[in-house]
């Protein structure tokens, strides 16, 4: 029996997304600038892709680019504004993704001014703060919607009107990877003026993402080429990709209502066993968090050590951000909402998707509750 725990980091493809994958590898492999019929075929595989993504954002379909995923949408979304904007200061928060950090940390060696945004001990905007930092010079707010680590979720809703309001000229952009489909992130419901997804966090494939600009927003290209994509994202399409896309988006969205209760639940059925089961625990995730992650301490005990014990069970799990996890240093999101390095050293995260069900997590706890106390008796000798 296969548990797999670790849909944050990535999920199994739909059946549908790879029927159309390598369909449209075989049948429909024209180049979708090319004017001849198979040209034209290719490019109507993008334009549905596109209405699809647009219908679930609540967007116009040319305000829809594609992109190789998350990190290629960050950046074009954060460097593109800050290229062609006038001021230099940025507002971001402390949990981002590396995609954003990384980023803005090459914008502060150009010299722009980059400011956290502080956070409280569930991870979430202090919005009286935020709304302090903003200023004449803010040209962009990053942030994400979802935490890749504890799940939190930030208030963008709010924090968009606290930016029309003070700082009308400011755009903001969303890092919905971990939400998009999880929670509510349409562009009304947001405010974004930006807004970047990936397609192998929602049972698509591997490769390939969108983000939403918002029609107006002046964005410098950081990428040049042939001008595919308005020059915004040039180079020949990723036609399988997008179309495996467009399926996964149509699926995961119709399903969401109906989706996101039940794991929900599971979430739920998973802390609350733990917690019943195994002593000195912490549970990292806030209450108000996203559907699928949930994020828990086992003190006295390594996270790499239970990751690979779980492992030869047949669980597989993370023991942090997968784009991070090969690093030394102490995940930088559980250091900001106050753990020691004890809690941090035995965090795992379980992060479920629409295949889980309550068999997987049932086992998953009973293997849990004599896995830690027999891992701690080991680590005391």
């Amino acid at each position: 029996m296969e548990i797999y725990l670790d849909n944050s980091s990535t999920t199994r493809p739909y059946q549908a997304v790879c029927d159309k994958v390598a369909d449209v590898m075989i049948n429909n492999y024209g180049n979708p600038s090319s004017l001849h019929r198979l040209g034209i075929s290719a490019e109507k595989e993008i334009k549905i892709a596109r209405e699809s993504l647009a219908d679930a954002l609540g967007v116009r379909s040319d305000e829809i680019y594609f992109t190789s995923g998350g990190t290629e949408g960050d950046n074009i979304a954060i460097n593109g504004v800050c290229y062609a904007a006038r001021g230099k200061h940025v507002l971001t928060t402390p949990i981002e993704h590396p995609a954003v950090l990384n980023t803005l940390a090459a914008l502060e060696e150009d010299g722009y001014i980059v400011e956290e945004i502080p956070i409280d001990n569930n991870g979430v905007v202090i919005l009286s703060e935020f709304e302090k930092m903003l200023s004449a010079d803010t040209v962009l707010v990053t942030s994400m919607l979802v935490n890749n680590e504890i799940g939190s979720v930030q208030p963008i809703g709010q924090m968009s009107k606290i930016i029309k309001k003070k700082c009308p000229n400011c755009y903001l952009h969303v890092d919905a990877v971990q939400g998009f489909c999880k929670v509510q992130c349409t562009q009304r419901k947001l405010g974004a003026d930006m807004i970047t997804i990936s397609g192998h966090k929602i049972h698509g494939p591997k490769g390939v993402g969108a983000l939403y600009i918002k029609k107006g927003t002046r964005l410098a290209p950081i990428i040049f080429g042939g001008g595919q994509q308005n020059g915004i994202r040039p180079g020949t399409e990723n036609v399988p990709g997008i179309a495996g896309l467009g399926v996964a988006v149509k699926e995961c969205n119709s399903k969401m209502a109906e989706n996101v209760p039940v794991i929900a639940e599971l979430k739920k059925r998973l802390k609350d066993g733990l917690v019943k089961n195994i002593d000195n625990i912490r549970i990292n995730t806030p209450e108000n968090s996203a559907p699928h992650i949930l994020n828990v301490s086992f003190v006295g005990v390594r996270s790499e050590v239970v990751l690979h014990s779980l492992e030869k069970e047949g669980i597989f799990v993370s023991s942090g951000s997968a784009c991070s996890s090969h690093k030394s240093e102490p995940s930088y999101v559980l250091t900001s909402i106050g753990l020691d390095r004890r809690e941090i050293d035995g965090s795992i995260r379980f992060s479920l998707s629409e295949f889980t069900t309550a068999e997987e997590i049932d086992k998953t706890i009973s293997v849990l509750s004599k896995l830690i106390p027999r891992l701690r008796k080991l680590n005391m000798k």
